[in-house]
């Protein structure tokens, strides 16, 4: 059935409405999708089985492949891309904490600001149904990003936009009201493979396919043992906290991007001179400080200290 008029422009105002509080790149993607959602969760079962999600088990939720259980009715999805790159760079000597965690907890950014695009969205239509979906939400967020348009699954297994590179998180409105969608985004990475060759554990194991027991940002972030194995210890090089050694050498973020400006996404100061000093000095409470509203919570104290003493005994080994 074609989209009417009336529907034509309540997508558009939608979109609208989400760039006004600070999203960009914004699409629509209609629910079942294309066939290229079924080919999509065939490879996530192919990653499971693999064991490549190492202990994060949540990836193997059920709901992650039925997005008509996040919100019954289900008919169209919004997605939205947070840029946060900017202007600001590090301390050279800091150790190195990936992009992502240097401003406010983007789960928390996103998914304020698109709660009062559904709130809006309810105003137009008081019979439309929603939920917002961040990345915690079990939801196959980069795939209907890819639907929606707003980028396409990069080899390093990010999100790309043409315009704006990687460096963006995403989220997702889902709602009951037919929607007219975007056109689903075409991979452009063509035979390029400078992720998969920078990555020093060799964690990209074929384009597309991440090995998370072989990535850095697992070990830094998800890994709850009390040591780091030694392969990945000898890899670390300065980064405590994730890594963005694909996503710095990809050529799509090499170009001119856009850099924030969004208070929300400003980096704090300690991110951006931090000494492994003072994360063993440093105790609970004032970590407790530090991480207040951050994504990068998730990394518990104990566990800044585990990464800073394995980064201190490769220093040590040199």
């Amino acid at each position: 059935m074609k989209p009417n008029n009336c529907q034509n422009q309540l997508s558009h105002e939608l979109k609208e409405k989400a760039k006004t509080e600070g999203f960009s790149p914004v699409g629509i993607a209609r629910v079942p999708g294309s066939k290229r959602i079924n080919l999509r969760t065939a490879s996530l079962e192919r990653w499971l089985n693999a064991g490549y999600h190492a202990d994060m088990n949540w990836m193997a939720a059920p709901k992650r492949r039925q997005i008509e259980e996040l919100l019954e009715g289900v008919n169209s999805l919004l997605a939205v891309g947070l840029n946060y790159y900017t202007a600001i760079n590090k301390n050279p000597e800091a150790l190195s904490v990936a992009k992502y965690g240097w401003g406010r907890d983007y789960h928390k950014v996103i998914s304020q600001r698109l709660k009062r695009v559904g709130k809006w969205l309810e105003k137009q239509r008081p019979s439309c149904k929603w939920k917002v979906c961040v990345d915690s939400t079990p939801l196959l967020d980069k795939v209907w990003a890819e639907e929606a348009g707003i980028g396409w699954i990069g080899k390093h297994s990010n999100l790309i936009n043409s315009q704006q590179g990687s460096w963006m998180a995403i989220g997702h409105l889902l709602c009951t009201e037919p929607l007219t969608p975007d056109k689903p985004a075409q991979a452009l990475c063509g035979r390029c493979q400078k992720c998969m060759d920078a990555c020093p554990t060799k964690a990209i194991t074929e384009p597309f396919v991440v090995d998370a027991r072989k990535c850095l940002a697992y070990h830094t972030i998800e890994n709850r043992n009390s040591e780091i194995p030694e392969n990945i210890k000898q890899s670390l090089g300065t980064w405590i906290a994730g890594c963005d050694i694909c996503q710095e050498v990809c050529p799509w973020n090499q170009r001119s991007i856009p850099r924030s400006v969004d208070p929300e996404i400003m980096p704090k100061d300690w991110i951006l001179n931090l000494t492994k000093e003072q994360v063993l000095s440093w105790d609970d409470d004032q970590w407790a400080k530090n991480l207040q509203g951050s994504a990068l919570s998730r990394i518990k104290p104990w566990m800044w200290r585990r990464n800073a003493k394995a980064i201190e005994e490769k220093i040590s080994d040199i």
